[in-house]
């Protein structure tokens, strides 16, 4: 039995959340096989609530960078900041003018005066409805994981040195980071639903596109990167699939005998 896990943008689906029929059925069978299926996340729960990615049919699902762990349906770990340092770190990123968005279990925390005018936060809203809450309104009611800042023509440095105490930063470009509290990534969130599945890691298999797979990537048994992902991704993977498009995790599930 090998445990498989899925990173979801650019792996599962594409930026318009379009899934390939090929990767449903590849999923699929590889359960009907025995194996285990995890969808294995930077996204917190609050923004892991498609009925069309979750009705692929998952065993678990590791969220938040490793922050939250479900098994069939239920919550067997959840680790959230406390409160006193989410609203210092709040009151820092803003003080280097970054946007942020606030991560958590059940919601998601923005300003649609930071956010309204941003493509992505345009996407965020429609996507989130009601799971989307004001942060200024609820100051240091919120329940977070980590979070994502917008950082582009900001002065990143001096802020990532102070928060680093804290945080582990996933620079995807000069305009977005990840803040993940020490100790969790997606990497730990594998390790950890091994550990509760009782499987060895060396029989868990990554699939992912990007630098914030990278450490699931070193924690996994194999790992497989996306044709459509990063050079990061692939230099760092054991096997490259085909893209997202071309039937890569229905070809790597495959090659590796799975299905």
């Amino acid at each position: 039995m090998k445990a498989l896990f899925f990173d979801i943008d650019g792996t599962i689906w594409d930026r318009h959340n379009h899934i390939p029929e090929s990767t449903r059925e590849a999923i699929a069978k590889a359960r009907a096989n025995g194996n285990k299926a995890f969808i294995c996340s930077g996204r917190t729960r609050g923004y892991i609530r498609s009925e069309d990615l979750l009705g692929i049919g998952f065993d678990g699902i590791v969220s938040g960078c490793g922050t939250m762990i479900e098994m069939h349906g239920e919550t067997v770990f959840s680790e959230d900041i406390p409160s006193e340092l989410a609203v210092s770190t709040v009151e820092t990123v803003r003080r280097y003018g970054f946007r942020p968005i606030l991560e958590g279990k059940e919601y998601l925390y923005m300003e649609e005066s930071e956010f309204g005018h941003d493509p992505y936060g345009q996407k965020l809203f429609r996507e989130l409805k009601d799971r989307r809450k004001p942060i200024d309104e609820l100051w240091g009611k919120w329940t977070m994981s980590k979070l994502s800042c917008a950082t582009d023509g900001c002065e990143t440095e001096e802020c990532f040195k102070i928060l680093s105490k804290h945080y582990d930063m996933i620079v995807h470009n000069s305009a977005v980071v990840e803040m993940v509290p020490h100790g969790y990534n997606k990497g730990t969130g594998l390790k950890h639903a091994c550990d509760l599945l009782g499987i060895d890691v060396s029989d868990s298999v990554a699939f992912g596109d990007s630098v914030n797979d990278l450490d699931m990537f070193k924690a996994a048994g194999f790992a497989v990167a996306m044709g459509n992902g990063s050079d990061d991704a692939k230099n760092a993977s054991d096997y490259v699939t085909a893209s997202l498009h071309e039937d890569g995790i229905s070809k790597a599930l495959s090659y590796l005998n799975i299905i």
